[in-house]
């Protein structure tokens, strides 16, 4: 049986924002309740979601899933998205054949994309990325396959995961949707006005 999780990077300092963006209302919810309901649905093996400097809001607004999500505190935030995923992989790493790796500011984000990526990874086993690509734009979630994990230790700073991408480009599988809509990720308060007025 192929088990996979899913971290939810939850951790970002929000810096152009200029306030804590995930727990910003979007239909009555927190956009952070976006990702972390569709992970929930889809029940994967383990679901670790990262919180970084408003961790106990964070915790507070997520409680209704506490029996199926782990929420860890990357006490590291400051030094950027690579500390988050180091944080999630080492909660993550010994269990699971593959993570798929979530944005947490990504409203829109499929269960058709999810249910996708996953098919993909279990069908073509020798693909170690999977990866969605939106209109010929490459996106997230991101699948990677446990024999990654650990060169996610090695990263440092805002990267994320591109370096072991790059790094592994022979073995990395795109899974192309036309919806760009379904990579929409807010950022700005510009980002944020066109979602609530979509």
């Amino acid at each position: 049986m192929c088990k996979i999780g899913a971290i939810i990077l939850a951790a970002g300092q929000s810096v152009r924002m200029g306030k804590p963006k995930l727990l910003l209302p979007y239909l009555n919810r927190p956009l952070i309740h976006y990702p972390v309901s569709l992970a929930v649905e889809m029940d994967f093996a383990r679901i670790i979601v990262v919180g970084g400097e408003h961790i106990q809001q964070l915790q507070s607004e997520l409680s209704e899933f506490s029996n199926r999500i782990t929420i860890i505190h990357n006490t590291e935030y400051k030094k950027g998205m690579s500390s988050s995923l180091k944080a999630g992989i080492t909660a993550i790493e010994d269990e699971l054949d593959g993570v798929l790796i979530f944005l947490g500011d990504q409203p829109f984000a499929s269960k058709d994309v999810i249910q996708k990526l996953i098919r993909e990874f279990k069908q073509l086993r020798n693909s170690k990325i999977v990866r969605p690509r939106y209109s010929m734009q490459p996106g997230h979630p991101i699948l990677f396959d446990k024999s990654l994990f650990s060169k996610f230790h090695a990263l440092c700073g805002d990267e994320g995961g591109k370096s072991i991408i790059k790094a592994n480009e022979e073995k990395l599988l795109y899974v192309d949707f036309e919806n760009t809509k379904l990579n929409l990720d807010i950022d700005t308060p510009q980002d944020y006005e066109l979602l609530l007025k979509s």
